[in-house]
């Protein structure tokens, strides 16, 4: 059994994750995703997808980075 460092949960079919060289163990990816991925400076949404990144700043998206005065970012457009 593996026991969720967030929840506490003690489950069967738990996972590991390991970044910048430490060891994560989760129940399921919500758990995973509530500890390590980067919030949004802007609207505080956990990015799950790409994101942008702008001096150390975390956006979901190019509106909420002009919001707090980053100009430079754009989302990808085809």
């Amino acid at each position: 059994m593996t026991v969720c460092e967030v929840c506490g949960n003690d489950y069967a079919r738990g996972f590991e994750v390991r970044i910048d060289g430490e060891s994560h163990t989760f129940d399921c990816v919500e758990c995973a995703a509530h500890l390590l991925a980067p919030t949004c400076e802007n609207c505080r949404c956990r990015i799950l997808g790409h994101g942008l990144e702008a001096g150390g700043r975390f956006f979901c998206c190019a509106h909420c980075a002009r919001l707090q005065g980053v100009r430079q970012l754009a989302d990808s457009v085809a």
